[in-house]
């Protein structure tokens, strides 16, 4: 059998669709096929001419069984889960078959945040204090010592679902009613007033091969409140900027990581301390891959194929302009009867690229995670900001037209 790769992969709303392309064709550069495991009833046409498999990707035992199948017909070399919630069934099936990658107990320590903040506490790197909400009383107690606000968040979410900012002892009883009988699936964290980073990085046999940080301009759990921004920090590095990325690395080598890539979050406290905040075995999400491309050269989830499949390997990476990029949102919620194209966006001075992923007759609620949004765009600046200068102009050239649904 000749070489493959199994790749994971949703074809939800156009959000990995990039990904998935840039993965299949770094493999096909290097001389190996590609191999796809969809959701069951999903077909994904920028993967035709492909073999492609179904499973139920929410049920661990379901995803293992289909990869049993895949690779008594092909010869997998490794697995690519693109998205967060798909790494630790993938882990679980690289470890049936031999295959290298994460294992079950390093992907444990980028998806379930009790294992992943306990680890970083252990390498030296401060975390947010957090309890466990095992009774009503033990929260309440936590939230009076640390002091509201409180974040209740599931141990191994993501994007913000089912994720809560709570402000008082009243709002308190209200998300213990909602959590009710899964409790024991969250955890709840002191709030971290602070200026938050991310930084999005590919490892190679332990090393650091390339690192992007980027602050956010917003806060993630304000998702509801206005549209999510980041913009890159690649010159005039402030010390507690250069020490993030010295900690990222402790991270990841710490987590276990060998080969892969991650998108980790970072606070600055005002006292200019830092605090660790999670990490993903996977590509940031979002816009933050065109973000990257359009400003570094090198797509997330490609370089990552690369080098895996190809020990000498190393991403060219330029340097160039700080590079932002904000998701599109709309206070306008029902049928949408008009609403700008991404044409019209990259029309736009320093805008480099842009998606929309709504069109006309599509119905708009309000957003339920903090990717539940309409689209992104990518534009290029000076610095900091000058780019979230650029930022509003774009925003404002944004339209969306609704009715009634």
């Amino acid at each position: 059998m000749n070489p493959s790769i199994l790749v994971v992969y949703r074809p939800a709303a156009g959000r990995y669709a990039a990904q998935f392309r840039s993965v299949a064709a770094a493999a096909a550069d290097l001389g190996v096929r590609t191999v796809v495991l969809l959701p069951t009833g999903w077909e994904a046409p920028e993967a035709d001419g492909l073999p492609q498999y179904h499973a139920d990707l929410d049920d661990t035992a379901a995803v293992r069984a289909a990869v049993d199948d895949i690779v008594a017909e092909h010869r997998i070399e490794r697995i690519f889960p693109l998205f967060e919630g798909d790494v630790l069934p993938a882990s679980r099936a690289r470890r049936d078959h031999g295959i290298p990658g994460l294992t079950p107990d390093q992907a444990l320590n980028f998806r379930d945040k009790n294992v992943m903040h306990r680890r970083a506490e252990e390498l030296g790197v401060r975390v947010a204090r957090s309890c466990r909400p095992d009774t009503l009383g033990a929260v309440t107690e936590f939230a009076e010592k640390v002091g509201y606000p409180v974040v209740v968040k599931p141990s191994a979410g993501w994007a913000c679902g089912n994720t809560y900012r709570v402000n008082d002892r009243a709002e308190l009883d209200r998300v213990w009613q909602e959590m009710g009988d899964d409790r024991h699936e969250y955890r709840v964290e002191e709030f971290i007033r602070g200026t938050e980073f991310h930084v999005d990085s590919l490892f190679q046999r332990g090393e650091v091969v390339f690192a992007q940080l980027s602050q956010y301009t917003y806060s993630v759990l304000e998702y509801r409140d206005e549209p999510g921004g980041t913009i890159s920090r690649k010159h005039d590095l402030s010390p507690q900027e250069k020490r993030i990325l010295e900690l990222n690395a402790v991270v990841l080598r710490g987590f276990g990581l060998s080969t892969g890539v991650v998108h980790a979050e970072f606070f600055v406290l005002d006292d200019g301390g830092i605090v660790f905040g999670e990490a993903g075995a996977r590509a940031g999400g979002g816009s933050i891959v065109p973000a990257i491309e359009a400003g570094r050269g090198i797509n997330l989830a490609g370089e990552w194929c690369r080098l895996e499949l190809d020990p000498g390997h190393r991403p060219a990476a330029r340097l160039g302009p700080e590079i932002g990029t904000e998701y599109l949102t709309s206070g306008e919620y029902g049928r949408i009867t008009a609403i700008t194209g991404p044409e019209e966006l990259t029309a736009l001075e320093a805008v480099l690229d842009a998606d929309v992923w709504k069109s006309v007759g599509d119905v708009l609620a309000p957003p339920s995670a903090s990717n539940d949004v309409l689209g992104w765009y990518v534009c290029e600046g000076t610095d900091f900001e000058d780019v979230r200068a650029r930022f509003k102009t774009v925003r404002d050239a944004f339209r969306v037209e609704t009715e009634q649904a």
